[in-house]
């Protein structure tokens, strides 16, 4: 079974009007190769999420009202503009829909007062089985006293969370917040929490190798790496060299890729080397990525 473990659910059954100042409004490109992706729709998802069997889906939650900056700064991009409770309703709906294809998680915002009651109602009613959290996108501390609650509910509630990892073109989402070494210390407080970290934390791969190596929980997604060839080789290299090339799970960080590029990828990693003494990745074992257990290593089968 193929499952893209990083999918962010489309918010609108049909195309809305876009605004002329849209969120890809003063940042870089997502990636270098193309631009970036329009809103899309539930029928340009489910034909995109034809090639796997099953797709975890999910968005961001929004910060409270009131946690603005005093400097006037905001503290999130402008596309992170709703609430838990209705990304949630939206996220829920569409895993309802197409419970064959989706299996949809939450967002909660720690600095949220209601964030737990939000968990407990995500899981119990909307039947959502995991977590997004995108720290530096959410400026949230994830090493705080807020997110740590969060992870205690959600160790209990047996909810994996997906965590943004490393690099952001949005220029007010903290880079610090989202570095791979913080996991370290929220895998240590909390073993039986199944944690996935994003693009293997690009471009701090190595030290999200020594996270996933160290911890028999956390694991790492390959998504939004193949477009950069020398970053992917590297980063894929260093994972072998390390023994780690079992702790990466299949991931296309969608609208940005599509799972079937991802896949495709695959064999290419090495094609950059052509004449040269540089040493391969094991693509027959990178291969076993694209149909890894996902749901079953995140207590989700």
């Amino acid at each position: 079974m193929i499952v893209d473990v990083h999918t962010h659910a489309p918010r609108f059954k049909q195309k809305p009007e876009q605004p002329s100042s849209g969120p890809r409004a003063n940042r870089a490109p997502m990636r270098p190769d193309r631009p970036d992706p329009e809103l899309i729709t539930w029928d340009e998802y489910l034909d995109a999420m034809a090639f796997v069997d099953k797709a975890i889906a999910f968005n961001i939650a929004a910060p409270p009202p009131g946690s603005e900056r005093l400097d006037g700064v905001p503290v999130s991009p402008a596309w992170l503009s709703a609430p838990a409770q209705r990304l949630n309703d939206q996220t829920a709906e569409f895993a309802r829909a197409h419970p064959e294809k989706i299996v949809g998680f939450m967002s909660v915002h720690p600095h949220d007062s209601g964030a737990l009651d939000e968990m407990d109602r995500a899981a119990r009613e909307l039947g959502l089985r995991g977590i997004k959290l995108g720290s530096n996108y959410q400026n949230f501390d994830p090493l705080g006293e807020e997110a740590f609650r969060v992870y205690q509910r959600a160790e209990e509630l047996r909810l994996p969370i997906v965590f943004h990892q490393g690099t952001s073109p949005v220029r007010f989402a903290d880079l610090d917040y989202a570095h791979p070494r913080h996991i370290d210390r929220v895998a240590t407080r909390f073993p039986e929490l199944r944690i996935v970290l994003a693009h293997m934390a690009h471009p701090w791969q190595a030290d999200c190798i020594a996270v996933i190596r160290k911890h028999p929980h956390v694991w790492a997604d390959i998504s939004a790496l193949h477009y950069r060839p020398w970053s992917y080789y590297t980063c894929l290299r260093l994972a072998t060299e390390w023994s780690v090339l079992h702790k990466l799970l299949f991931g296309s960080d969608f609208p940005v890729a599509t799972p079937r590029e991802t896949a495709e990828a695959i064999p290419h990693v090495n094609d950059l080397l052509e004449g040269t003494k540089l040493p391969r990745v094991p693509v027959d074992e990178l291969q076993k990525v694209v149909e890894r257990d996902v749901l079953g290593v995140l207590g989700l089968a």
